[in-house]
């Protein structure tokens, strides 16, 4: 490492030499800024198995297993979707080198922003930080989405009630704003016991389907390199990293952890290690209970319902409808951790200028960032109002909520992320080599380089395809409309980012730097008396 340990411990207290390599004053107790406790999310809140929690229930396993695994069997046709999943493990466990390596001497809630201004300077962490923060509004709207139209279904079908889907869409939304107010801890309790519960019904589908697999047995067909081969690859790498869309979030808890540099670092990996193995044993074992020849076919003529049609038959009708409400449940886990990642972007943009000073200021009693949580709760009800008064169709139709509300929100947000985390391994490889560390750094900064490229390829064919992502057709305007939403809020960034650098140098200057901006503020107004 370029720096040890102990001098990240004391920046992250507000004490020791800033990362810009400015002094800072050392400040005592657990709020790291001299503003008090109104202006500071609460430090030692998450331990690692907190955090770990948190940051897994962003992934949604089971929505993953249920939703996104039969849609890319069924559009994209490629057998292979296990070995993709190993394969962007690998990838993204090569980001996690460097990135995992900037929490050790970042630690900031702005994290993919605050690392991007520290490597790329202050004008490109201003427009990663809008990007940061659309990205992952939209990706957590976008769940309202099908949230609101499972909860009708099941309403439906079990009470025999027939509400639109925006009533629950609704009542969810008020739901996770409120828990948005509370402390994180309490949230990662809550995230906590709906993960388990659905990981663990997921490995008994698994388990079910081993134990009883198709006519071709237990094939291992899935994970021949001879399956990723076809027109449909690229396409299906986008659909699948989607899936691992969460694990990126570990830093964003940073200043709320218990030894943040060493807890960060550890979750980070962990969360890559297992989400990339638990869904290539997940999608094979769909493999085998459709058996390799037979789960295109049955994917693309069931299509979410695929994981519930292979349970029935092997787990019965009632583990059947317990997977359904839970599916329901990991849903909405998804979108109270998203929820808490967008508050806490706008808590720290809010602290550095990027948003009004309102934003800055945290809950007396949890600690919460409760004006970010505000914002994203009245983003939510606005949109979700808005794809409500434009359905026009029946109460059961999926058109509206899930076709259009999830399908957009989730790939605009996943496109914004991709791009975030190569724009951050970039921003690695010049954090070390400024300061002289590129020899101790070498080879996080080659694991950085190669992220990097292949991110961006990636994120290449996730435009070039989008058309395929959301279902439109290829001369569709939304082909280009939707991507452009990211487009549009990196040249908001930047040009507001160029604005500050311009009149407000000083605003410019404190962009990433967190809590120690406040120390260097409290420094030169004591140097002023």
């Amino acid at each position: 490492m370029a720096t040890g340990s102990s001098s990240t411990s004391a920046s992250s207290t507000g004490g020791g030499t800033g990362s810009r390599g400015r002094s800072v004053p050392r400040q005592g107790g657990g709020i790291s800024t001299y503003m008090g406790q109104e202006r500071a999310l609460r430090a030692g809140r998450l331990g690692t198995a907190g955090l770990l929690l948190s940051v897994l229930a962003a992934t949604g396993p089971l929505m993953v297993v249920a939703g996104v695994m039969p849609t890319t069997y069924g559009v994209m046709g490629v057998v292979g979707q296990p070995l993709l999943f190993l394969i962007l493990g690998v990838v993204l466990a090569l980001f996690s080198f460097g990135y995992a390596e900037m929490s050790r001497h970042v630690h900031n809630a702005g994290a993919f922003y605050a690392y991007i201004s520290r490597g790329l300077g202050g004008t490109a962490g201003a427009a990663a930080s809008v990007v940061a923060l659309v990205a992952y509004s939209v990706l957590q709207v976008g769940l309202f989405g099908i949230l609101g139209f499972e909860v009708s279904g099941l309403l439906d079908k079990y009470v025999d009630v027939t509400v639109g889907w925006w009533v629950p869409a609704l009542a969810a939304v008020l739901l996770v704003g409120a828990l948005g107010w509370l402390k994180i801890d309490l949230n990662a309790r809550v995230l906590g016991v709906l993960l388990l519960i659905e990981v663990a019904l997921v490995v008994i589908f698994d388990i079910a389907a081993v134990a009883d697999p198709a006519k071709e047995g237990l094939s291992l067909h899935a994970f021949n390199p001879d399956t990723l081969t076809g027109a449909g690859v690229a396409t299906s790498l986008c659909f699948c990293i989607a899936a691992f869309t969460g694990f990126e979030q570990a830093p964003v808890y940073a200043e709320e952890t218990s030894r943040p540099h060493v807890v960060v670092a550890r979750v980070m990996f962990f969360a890559v290690g297992f989400v990339a193995v638990f869904f290539a044993l997940s999608s094979w074992a769909l493999t085998v209970a459709a058996g390799p020849s037979g789960i295109v076919p049955a994917a693309q003529q069931q299509s979410a319902g695929l994981l519930f049609g292979l349970t029935e038959p092997r787990l019965g009708g009632t583990f059947t409808d317990v997977l359904h409400v839970l599916f329901v449940t990991g849903i909405f886990a998804a979108v109270l951790s998203f929820h808490n990642v967008v508050a806490r972007y706008a808590f720290a943009m809010g602290r550095e200028g990027l948003l009004p000073a309102a934003f800055a200021r945290t809950n007396s009693a949890s600690g919460a960032p409760g004006t970010g949580s505000l914002l994203q709760t009245v983003i939510s009800v606005v949109v979700v109002i808005a794809f409500a008064v434009t359905d026009d169709g029946p109460a059961g139709d999926p058109t509206a909520p899930v076709l259009r509300l999830f399908t957009w929100g989730g790939n605009v947000g996943a496109l914004g992320v991709l791009l975030l985390m190569a724009t951050a391994s970039v921003a690695v490889i010049v954090f070390f080599v400024r300061r002289g560390a590129a020899a101790a750094q070498a080879w996080r900064i080659a694991a950085s380089g190669l992220a990097a490229a292949a991110l961006l390829v990636i994120a290449g064919y996730t435009v070039k395809d989008f058309d395929v992502l959301v279902g439109a057709g290829p001369d569709s305007s939304l082909s280009w409309v939707l991507p452009g939403v990211i487009g549009v809020a990196a040249v908001v960034g930047l040009a507001y980012g160029a604005y500050l650098k311009r009149a407000r140098p000083a605003a410019h200057a404190r962009i990433g730097l967190g809590n120690e901006a406040f120390q260097l503020e409290k420094a030169a107004g004591d140097a002023g008396r």
